[in-house]
């Protein structure tokens, strides 16, 4: 009798068995990757309720470059940069009568703007933060900042207090910029800092892909948040695609410009894809095959407005899938609580089809140039 109920009890645990092996199987990850190139950057970061990815994707990738350049491993302010560019920004729009874009949106190469004209400086020494806060929340600070700049753009003479009215804004939500701090014992000047870190922001190029100005040549990139009219060189997309893969194997990062509107950007599932037609259904529910990109295909998104500039993110390595597909690491700043701590797997057909621009050292270009 005892044998009996020992039998009926191991077979009764026995699909139970079964049915945590079957949920392990459909809990493993559809895609495994292998890497071909990761190199160092800082933990993830979360921009929080705020417009700010153009500065901690390019902050980011600024902390990359000091370790490639100096070795230095460093956590840099964020907010440095976004605090000396909205006075900038409040500037443009005042100087067109505000008929200009004014919000919180920037680009990679007001970061390098900032960097020149006013330097870097660690986080310690300036987070943007009231004691106590933890996150960033810009809505009050966006909200007032906008209806003063239109309010003071519909007087019919401008007067002298605007500079000071900006910043007194900007200071009360994000606080005064630092002239000096103590790094490691030494003081540093933000400048300072940032040639110790080895930067020099002239040494970085943006670079993007639209057939409807010349390949070869400069332009302004016309997005809204190209306010102080960075200028990009135009390079067709199986070219700018080498650029970049070749950058990440020669120990360089890269900042990428990106639209992340589509269903195949994924930030929970951390990878983007952008599937065929006949395979949208099944997208993150198997491997799939991709649409193909060309040249005028991704001009048709830019022009029809499908593809926008949504989003700055930092490519921070190179992976292969096990049907051999490649794929750009980015590392988001949108927190850790994704599968892969934060980071994501961008398909080269998404990157192909939905790149803006990306920014990157100049040596990172010249073949075979490594340091």
């Amino acid at each position: 009798m005892q044998q009996q109920i020992f039998l009926i009890a191991v077979l009764a645990g026995f699909p139970m068995i079964l049915s945590a092996q079957e949920q392990d199987k459909e809990q493993a990850p559809l895609y495994t990757f292998k890497t071909l190139a990761d190199l160092t950057a800082t933990s993830v970061k979360d921009q929080c309720q705020t417009g700010t990815c153009w500065s901690f994707s390019t902050t980011s990738f600024l902390e990359s470059e000091a370790a490639r350049i100096s070795g230095e491993v460093v956590d840099l302010s964020e907010m440095a940069s976004v605090r000396y560019t909205y006075p900038l920004k409040a500037e443009m729009f005042l100087r067109h009568h505000g008929l200009h874009q004014f919000g919180p949106g920037s680009l990679c190469h007001d970061v390098l703007n900032a960097a020149a004209d006013y330097g870097l400086v660690p986080d310690f020494a300036f987070t943007g933060l009231d004691a106590g806060e933890l996150v960033y929340d810009h809505g009050e600070l966006d909200a007032v900042l906008s209806a003063a700049v239109k309010a003071m753009s519909k007087q019919k003479v401008l007067s002298d207090d605007w500079r000071d009215a900006v910043d007194g804004i900007c200071d009360a939500y994000l606080g005064k910029l630092p002239s000096s701090f103590q790094y490691n014992g030494k003081t540093y000047t933000p400048g300072s800092f940032r040639d110790y870190l080895g930067i020099n922001p002239s040494e970085y190029v943006s670079l993007t892909s639209f057939s409807h100005h010349s390949f070869g040549e400069t332009f302004v990139l016309e997005v809204p948040d190209n306010f102080s009219r960075g200028q990009f060189l135009n390079l067709p997309i199986e070219d700018l695609t080498r650029v970049v893969r070749k950058a990440l194997m020669d120990g360089y990062t890269v900042a990428w410009d990106a639209d992340v509107s589509e269903k195949g950007f994924s930030f929970r599932n951390g990878m983007a894809l952008l599937p065929a037609v006949e395979e949208e259904a099944m997208m993150f529910k198997e491997v799939i095959e991709e649409a193909k990109v060309s040249q005028a295909s991704r001009q048709e998104g830019f022009e029809n407005h499908t593809t926008t500039d949504d989003h700055l993110m930092h490519i921070v390595g190179l992976a292969i899938d096990q049907k051999g597909s490649e794929y750009f690491v980015i590392k988001n700043s949108w927190g850790q609580d994704n599968l892969y701590g934060g980071r994501q797997y961008i398909s080269m057909a998404y990157f192909k089809a939905k790149t803006l621009a990306v920014t990157l050292h100049r040596d990172a270009m010249q073949s075979g140039k490594k340091r």
